[in-house]
């Protein structure tokens, strides 16, 4: 053969074996499916595709079908146990799903779910959007799926639960069962917050019902997207009165570190407690502890008139006395008068005359008739919150001159010499409570009651002094009874003004550091709380 021959016979060849290679290759691909390659869609998906996957989406969704929904984004694993939580977790029990008009491949829906749980219902609204993106695989248009299509504030490692919210709140309520907040009355705040700590345990409320986002693994809550229902905070009672106790807070309020306190004589309810900005958080209403200067004259009265002295006996009130040449006390601007009887020492408020009665008292006459007769020095109130019952020395010479007339080691709050207004008034003891006692029926502290003619006797020395004596320019009215004290303080020019009274069926004392005579500040403190009582 030419060579020429050679050369076409060699092309014919190999142009049939390479129709035969290309018919084998088709073959198998017709029998393996074809090239899916060659089919799959690419480019962004049409308005007509990001339309209808939006819709079969929501559908599904809104059909509590989170299998079919999960298929129908590019994430189908992740996305399934998020929409079904929605149902089981979020306690949705239906949800509308209504899409809005689509901004290129992104569809704005929004939600109107109804959860229910523990017996509660409410409506859910809120809006989301979703984005529709062609599958990197199939080509097929999917929902780009994030966790913040269920809920624009759902991320990543984050879920949606419906449970009881936070313990309940805890609040205070008044006698009425009106809760007292301690925005309205700020002196209140130190005391409701003791009785939170002391007491919270023991109170049962009902903690609201949330739709929270909170971790994956519950460790910490995120925030609350809605409250299913408000729940009942525990409610903690306590003996004030909402007037009485905002009296108080306005009659203390222009003056620096007063504090005052009512009390109800017939059952020991605490009314009010209130103190002035400038003591810091620390209570001195309840807790105070300071020389009450001649409001104490009550107590030292109860002791003399016990004694045998009446309150028509003379006794002189001299500008100075000292006594077994002691000290030599003095009466206030030097007053005096050589014919006064123990009722007018008493409204005049003589120094001079009580310290010379000293030997009238045994060493600890003052200490046993405070524990007695006015249940003070035994620290063993139980009020509900913290306070201080009361000091009173046993001493002898200058000592117990002091002490007669307030001064010296007695100590004594607002608290305390509201209830020894209070016991003469109703002429017996009942320990102050803030916290009703049917609340833990707690043991209370108990004395003796005054002797009927004692507690008659101070009662007419008490109206005296409110009427015509060192409380008489303070306008209490008709059938009150008061005792004015002025206590002389170290380093102060002026001493801490005291004052004490009772009308009808409300006590109260004041004091108001530095605030002179006990007529001048604390008078009409306990003037203001009294005419609210």
């Amino acid at each position: 053969m030419r060579t020429g021959a050679k050369a076409v016979l060699c092309l014919v060849l190999a142009g049939m074996a390479a129709l035969a290679v290309f018919g084998v290759t088709n073959i198998y691909q017709a029998l393996a499916g074809g090239n899916d390659g060659d089919d799959v869609q690419t480019g962004p998906p049409s308005a007509a595709e990001v339309r209808t996957t939006a819709r079969d989406f929501l559908a599904a969704w809104a059909d509590r079908r989170p299998a079919a929904a999960a298929r129908l984004t590019d994430y189908a694993a992740e996305a399934q146990p998020v929409l079904g939580a929605y149902f089981t977790d979020a306690r949705v029990r239906e949800v509308a799903l209504e899409p809005g008009a689509a901004k290129g491949a992104t569809v704005p829906f929004s939600v109107s779910a109804r959860v229910v749980a523990e017996g509660h219902a409410k409506t859910w609204t809120y809006d989301s959007e979703l984005t529709v993106v062609r599958g990197r695989t199939t080509g097929e248009p999917l929902v780009d799926w994030e966790s913040s299509v269920v809920h624009p504030d759902l991320a990543e490692n984050h879920r949606l639960v419906t449970r009881e919210g936070e313990t309940p709140q805890v609040v205070a309520v008044g006698a009425d069962g009106r809760t007292l907040s301690e925005e309205e009355y700020p002196s209140l705040g130190p005391v409701f917050a003791q009785l939170r700590e002391r007491y919270a345990g023991k109170l049962r409320g009902e903690p609201g019902i949330e739709v929270l986002i909170e971790q994956t693994d519950g460790a910490q809550r995120v925030r609350s997207l809605l409250r299913v229902s408000k729940g009942r905070p525990a409610k903690l009672p306590t003996t004030l009165d909402a007037g009485v106790q905002r009296a108080a807070e306005e009659a203390v309020r222009d003056h620096h570190r007063a504090s005052v306190v009512a009390v109800r004589p017939s059952t020991g309810e605490i009314l009010a407690v209130a103190n002035a900005k400038g003591g810091g958080e620390f209570n001195n209403a309840l807790q105070g502890a300071t020389a009450p200067g001649s409001t104490f004259k009550i107590i030292t009265s109860a002791a003399l008139l016990a004694g045998g002295v009446t309150p028509e006996t003379p006794v002189s009130c001299p500008r100075t006395y000292a006594h077994d040449q002691g000290m030599t006390f003095r009466n206030a601007e030097g007053a005096a008068n050589e014919d006064a009887t123990f009722a007018q020492d008493f409204a005049q408020s003589c120094n001079t005359a009580f310290v010379s009665l000293s030997d009238e008292l045994a060493d600890d006459e003052l200490a046993a008739t405070a524990r007695r007769w006015f249940g003070l020095g035994d620290d063993d109130w139980q009020s509900g919150v913290a306070t201080f019952d009361g000091g009173v020395p046993v001493g002898d010479g200058d000592e117990k001159s002091a002490a007669i007339i307030g001064q010296g080691r007695v100590q004594m709050n607002p608290l305390t010499m509201a209830s020894v207004a209070a016991t003469v008034r109703s002429g017996a003891f009942r320990q102050p409570v803030l916290l009703p006692r049917s609340f833990n029926d707690r043991d209370l502290a108990t004395a003796e009651p005054l002797p009927a003619g004692v507690a008659a006797d101070l009662r007419g020395m008490m109206e005296l002094t409110a009427a015509d004596g060192t409380a008489a320019g303070v306008g209490l009215g008709a059938g009150a009874g008061a005792k004015t004290g002025s206590a002389e303080v170290g380093g102060q020019e002026r001493p801490d003004s005291w004052f004490t009274a009772y009308r009808g069926d409300v006590a109260a004392a004041a004091v108001v550091p530095a605030g002179g005579h006990g007529s001048d500040a604390a008078g009409p403190v306990v003037k203001e709380v009294l005419a609210a009582g």
